[in-house]
């Protein structure tokens, strides 16, 4: 290096304002270089990518989830910026770039247009290369989710978890219903909308796998003395067919003539013993399905009970994102 370059104070918080890299790397960045800026973003992309590849087996299980909305409130994406540590993933600095990130990949529809989308004049992928080697941790978009609809809304919970809902259309107070669903997405970690999405084959593989697991947890609650497990016939409402309801409701009417009920009340119990019934047998729905959970907010309603509530207005769609 020619001993006339003279890094100023100016230069060095210029490149740090760049990169985010501390001030002792790029002033050390700006010496290699020779004082040109350039060469010295150059110079730290390198250590970037060394870095990178000395933890490219490293686990980004911790960082933080971020969710965007358009200004037009029709598209949103969520996304988690991993790193290996809760430290480094609660920095401010870490935030930032997050959000940074979030606002980049509203443009796009997929992770891998993300990852080649421009950031200062580098992609996003070389700019967590870059972060890496200013971080010391490796980075990595560990998850990538867009949704489109006529009414976006989003809710994240302690940059946690991200989770975006769609409407078929803007109602009265859409930001309420909105981002009290999406609360629900990220609390209960629902899969799809409906029970009407599951394939048949899938229940039926799920309901043998959950009795043969109820069957066998009462062998050794029978061993020990215990009250045994309801063992449910079925497990989803996509079973609950108008035959099976139909017989469902002849056993509970048989079971209340044996209690000796008088007829005249019967219609006051059975909705209760039928509403008992498809509780205890949708199992799989309760825990799997937005449409058909109880609402967090109010567990007299389901999910779906509470959209109708806002008048003439569907979910979409939803989407998920989650640190680890």
């Amino acid at each position: 290096m020619s001993t006339t370059v003279k890094i100023t104070a100016a230069e060095v918080n210029k490149l740090r304002k760049a990169t985010g890299a501390g001030m002792m790397d790029c002033k050390k960045a700006l010496v290699e270089a020779e004082g040109n800026f350039d060469k010295a973003i150059e110079v730290l992309r390198k250590k970037g990518q060394k870095v990178a590849e000395k933890r490219a087996d490293r686990d980004s299980s911790e960082g933080a989830a971020v969710a965007k909305i358009n200004a037009e409130q029709t598209e949103g994406v969520a996304i988690v910026l991993g790193c290996e540590t809760d430290f480094v993933g609660k920095n401010e600095n870490f935030l930032a770039l997050a959000n940074e990130l979030a606002e980049i990949a509203l443009s796009s529809d997929t992770k891998e247009d993300f990852l080649a989308s421009n950031f200062g004049g580098m992609s996003v992928a070389e700019k967590l290369v870059e972060q890496t080697g200013v971080i010391g941790e490796k980075l990595d978009i560990t998850s990538f989710e867009k949704l489109k609809a006529d009414y976006v809304g989003s809710y994240v919970h302690i940059n946690k978890i991200a989770a975006l809902v769609g409407l078929s259309t803007k109602v009265d107070k859409a930001d309420v219903l909105v981002k009290d669903v999406a609360m629900q997405v990220a609390s209960m970690g629902a899969t799809t909308l409906s029970y009407k999405d599951f394939d048949p084959a899938y229940v039926a593989s799920e309901t043998e796998a959950r009795i043969a697991v109820i069957e066998k947890d009462n062998i050794e609650l029978g061993r020990l003395g215990k009250t045994l497990k309801n063992v449910p016939q079925y497990i989803s409402m996509a079973q609950l067919t108008p035959e099976v309801l139909a017989k469902a409701e002849e056993a509970a009417k048989a079971e209340l003539k044996a209690e000796g009920k008088p007829e005249q009340i019967w219609d006051r119990i059975l909705p209760g013993k039928m509403e008992r019934f498809v509780s205890d047998n949708t199992t799989l729905d309760q825990e799997q399905c937005l449409l058909d959970q109880n609402f967090i907010k109010d567990e007299k309603l389901n999910v779906a009970k509470y959209v109708a509530s806002y008048g003439d207005v569907e979910i979409t769609g939803f989407k998920r994102a989650s640190v680890g």
